[in-house]
This record gives structure tokens, C-alpha cells and sequence, in this order.
């Protein structure tokens, strides 16, 4: 059997220290991907879709390793990828606009056809919501400023003012949407501990024109 430590592999593009800007290149990643809209706060449709993306992952992760292809690999944490409709910035968008795609990063080695039999699988089990709804996708978001948010979501605010200042200080500008990686399950870790890396992709800044 062929085992694959994603944590290992990606850990230099996963993880930051608390409170201090990095920047990173982050190469192209296949994961699997569900879309919805709206403030996660009381989403019965992000419940649903966070629901079906566990399900598909870990009864892909299942298969795969007793199937033929016998590949078994650690699985990575959920992110969540933000933005608003009509490109308006996320804190001054109204929350009924805000866009959001959850995901699961998983090995190269996944497939199309192996997403479609684990789909097969997990609808003959328990069928969730949205299942349908998810696929597999790759994301490649280039180089990217990260910092490692440590406290509950509602204090985000202060970690992306950090991450904005040292864009600016470094020639950069924003150049993409707003990333995030829960290493903290809220239902369970206390908010002053949670941990959240927060990543925004970021490209240079336009030269100010001289005089």
C-alpha cells in the first residue's frame, strides 16, 4: 500500500507563526469543492455542504485504500475560500451576499472516476444533501501572503490588517480572494484557542507614477 502524509508534505504552505505574516508559493492543489452563499452562522445549506464534503472525503480516503488502488493518505484540514457578489470587499458586503467554496485538499493521485465511485458509495450509505453539488477541482493560487490567526472569527479582522500592512510595505497588493484553514473545530475548541490560518493571494503592486 502506498501512503501519502499530506500534512508532511504541505506543512511548510500550511502553518505560520501566530500573529506574523508569511509569504508562500502555493502550487497547484486538486481538492474536492462545494459552492453555496450566505453567513455560515445558521446556514442550513453550509451544515449540508460541510456534511457532504467529510462524507465524500473520508469515504474516498476509505476506498481508495482497500480498493485497487491501494493508496491511503493523511487527511488535510477544511478551508473555505470567500468573496462577494459583485467583487464589493467582504466586510462591507452585505452577509446574504457573501459567496463561499469549502474544500478538502486530496493527492494527485485521486482521480474523476474515483470521486464518482465514492460518490456511488456514500449515496448507498447515507445519501446527504448536496452530494451531487460536489466535485473535484484544482486551485492554484500563486504566491500568497498567510498568517496564523489564533481566537475566535468575529477578531479575523485584526490578523488581515497585519497581512494588508505588510503587502503594502512589501510591494504587494491583494490580488485574490479571501482564504481560510480551520485547524480548530468550533463545536468543540474554546474561541480564545482556535486556530485559523488566514491566506490572501497577493501579486505587485502597480509602480506610483513620478511626477
Amino acid at each position: 500500500m502506498r501512503k501519502i502524509d499530506l500534512r508532511k508534505q504541505l506543512k511548510p504552505l500550511y502553518s505560520a507563526k501566530p500573529g506574523i505574516p508569511a509569504l508562500v508559493e502555493m502550487p497547484r492543489l486538486k481538492c474536492l469543492m462545494i459552492e453555496g452563499q450566505g453567513h455560515p452562522e445558521g446556514n442550513v445549506q453550509f451544515q449540508e455542504a460541510m456534511q457532504a464534503l467529510f462524507g465524500l472525503a473520508y469515504t474516498l480516503k476509505f476506498k481508495s485504500k482497500l480498493g485497487p488502488a491501494k493508496l491511503d493518505w493523511t487527511m488535510m484540514p477544511p478551508e473555505g475560500i470567500w468573496w462577494a457578489r459583485g467583487d464589493v470587499p467582504l466586510e462591507k458586503a452585505d452577509k446574504a451576499d457573501w459567496r463561499w467554496a469549502l474544500l478538502i485538499v486530496q493527492p494527485d493521485a485521486v482521480t474523476a472516476p474515483m470521486v464518482r465511485e465514492a460518490k456511488a458509495a456514500l449515496r448507498e450509505k447515507s445519501n446527504p444533501p448536496r452530494l451531487d453539488d460536489l466535485r473535484l477541482a484544482s486551485i492554484r493560487e500563486g504566491k500568497s501572503l498567510q498568517i496564523m490567526h489564533i481566537g475566535p472569527y468575529s477578531t479575523e479582522q485584526d490578523s488581515l490588517v497585519k497581512l494588508h500592512h505588510f503587502a503594502a510595505e512589501n510591494g504587494y497588493s491583494i490580488g485574490g480572494r479571501h482564504h481560510e484553514i480551520y485547524f480548530s473545530d468550533p463545536r468543540r475548541a474554546k474561541p480564545e484557542k482556535m486556530k485559523t490560518l488566514l491566506r490572501l493571494p497577493v501579486k505587485r503592486a502597480a509602480p506610483v507614477p513620478r511626477n
